[in-house]
């Protein structure tokens, strides 16, 4: 086979430390093909197209890479991609490894093939490793009890136990929790009619924030975290890309969709800014950003649930870094704090405002900065929290009332999962998907003021345990001379299991991790 002894070669060795899942059999009659003697020269041209063809389609599906069509989707945003940004990712995508450590091989090979059949020593072990990973299969199952597939990897027929006490097979789980999510609501009271007991409402949805991201950037003491009343620990944004994050939020009033329910008409009740302005609340939105990219904006005006609501201007903000495809964006402080002044020039009761900000989106590049978007990522947070930092103290010094919701779309995978790249983040593993979701209550009475930290809500939560969360805050105003202590508004929030979710994977919590389904349709162990 010459050189094709390196390729089948470099498949065991990326089998064998977890990056590639080899269809053995097929790989074993690829070999066969490869060995056949052909006569004639024409005919061994055309194989070794042919066989370059077959080589690279089947190391593709073999890997974790996501499907070829769902890539071709994504060709026109990759063409919006500024040149810099594209190096950034080539740059994470191959490493200097991945070129000496083949000439390397090469050169190793040149010399062994001179004294050893390596294509025999090829051969055998194609034989062999489907024969002893069928036998290490059969082994594992009928050592499993009662039944149970002993391996994550097993068909997804087979019984196997679930988180929060729920059985059957994985498959039968996602379907249990899709069905039960479809009867799950929140309802809300109309606003206090009482001046001193109204509040705003301001929700700030951050594109690439999860707590793995703040671990990594080192700012889990980050002073905003701690002045939050409501921490959530435990939040599933159970999306990894931002229009489905942004429609998921904007349908907190209802339970967790499947994926490819979100492009379809839904209840009217399930969009919460509708249902603010229903409870009285003038609803307004804001972004730092133009919206273009991926129609961002057409999402936010269709879900919203208010007709024909156009976005606050954000005219005259100075540029203070550039979006991964070119595009200005204005700071936080800068768009927030003259929203807000217009807000309270204008008076007249409370208001809702949906504030979408991609600071944090991979590819930004600072003004006169060298430096790259994962590099920029820590000093772009910090920024970012400051911003909200600052946002919160001039609401206080205003003298008005806000309840302001800090909520993510997701991470921004800084970290990188086992077979994807940092950036990557189409498997939506926890990583990404478990996000910091805080809400402050500004402007509340010196004696009402907690002492200490916050209240921290760690049980698996979703957006419908925020929106009852916003809801019970409106049934009794946390501001009103007769509210109960902080910790009631919290009492009993609805859970729902982790449960990420894009076009092509589904990824499940169990009790002791995550498993994945695949777009090959079988469920694997999550690392």
């Amino acid at each position: 086979m010459g050189f094709w002894n390196l390729y089948f070669i470099a498949k065991i060795y990326l089998a064998s430390i977890g990056s590639l899942k080899p269809n053995w059999w097929l790989n074993l009659l690829f070999a066969v093909c490869l060995i056949v003697p052909l006569r004639q020269r024409w005919q061994r041209t055309l194989r070794l197209v042919l066989a370059i063809l077959v080589g690279i389609a089947l190391l593709y599906h073999e890997s974790n890479l996501p499907p070829f069509g769902y890539l071709l989707k994504q060709l026109p945003g990759l063409a919006s991609f500024s040149p810099t940004y594209l190096l950034e990712l080539a740059r994470r995508a191959f490493t200097p490894a991945m070129v000496y450590i083949p000439i390397l091989a090469i050169a190793i090979y040149a010399a062994v093939n001179r004294w050893v059949r390596v294509t025999t020593f090829v051969l055998l072990a194609l034989i062999a490793l489907p024969i002893w990973q069928g036998i290490g299969t059969l082994v594992a199952q009928s050592a499993a009890p009662s039944g149970l597939a002993a391996n994550p990897r097993a068909d997804a027929n087979l019984a196997n136990a679930g988180a929060d006490g729920q059985t059957g097979s994985y498959d039968e789980q996602l379907a249990a929790f899709h069905h039960a999510e479809k009867n799950r609501r929140v309802a809300f009271t109309p606003a206090s009619a009482d001046p001193a007991s109204q509040f705003d409402v301001i929700v700030i949805h951050i594109c690439s924030l999860s707590w793995d991201d703040i671990d990594v950037s080192n700012m889990t003491d980050a002073p905003l975290l701690s002045r939050f009343d409501y921490v959530f620990k435990n939040f599933s944004s159970a999306a990894s890309y931002s229009g489905p994050a942004a429609i998921r939020l904007l349908r907190a009033s209802c339970g967790q969709e499947a994926h490819q329910e979100l492009y379809g008409e839904t209840s009217p009740d399930c969009h919460i800014f509708a249902d603010l302005a229903a409870a009285g609340y003038d609803v307004q939105f804001l972004m730092n950003h133009n919206g273009r990219f991926d129609d961002f904006l057409g999402v936010i005006q269709r879900e919203i649930g208010v007709p024909g609501l156009q976005p606050q201007s954000t005219e005259g903000l100075p540029t203070v870094m550039r979006e991964f495809e070119g595009s200005p964006l204005v700071g936080d402080y800068d768009a927030l704090a003259k929203w807000y002044q217009g807000r309270v020039a204008k008076g007249g009761g409370p208001v809702a405002l949906y504030y979408n900000t991609v600071s944090l989106h991979d590819g930004n590049r600072l003004p006169n900065s060298n430096l790259s978007s994962l590099q920029s990522y820590p000093i772009r947070l910090k920024k970012l929290m400051d911003d909200i930092d600052r946002l919160i103290d001039v609401i206080s010094h205003s003298g008005r009332k806000a309840v302001l919701v800090f909520v993510p779309e997701h991470g921004a995978a800084l970290r990188g999962d086992a077979g994807q790249i940092s950036g990557l983040r189409e498997i939506p593993t926890p990583r990404i998907i478990r996000v910091p979701v805080g809400v402050k209550l500004i402007g509340l009475p010196a004696d009402k003021e907690p002492q200490g930290k916050g209240v921290v809500i760690d049980k698996p939560t979703s957006y419908l345990a925020l929106a009852q969360l916003m809801s019970n805050l409106m049934s009794h105003s946390p501001f009103a001379s007769d509210a109960p202590a902080l910790q009631q508004y919290a009492n009993d929030l609805p859970q729902t299991r982790l449960v990420g979710e894009n076009e092509n994977t589904v990824t499940m919590g169990t009790a002791d991790g995550y498993v994945i389904h695949t777009p090959e349709g079988v469920w694997v162990e999550g690392k």
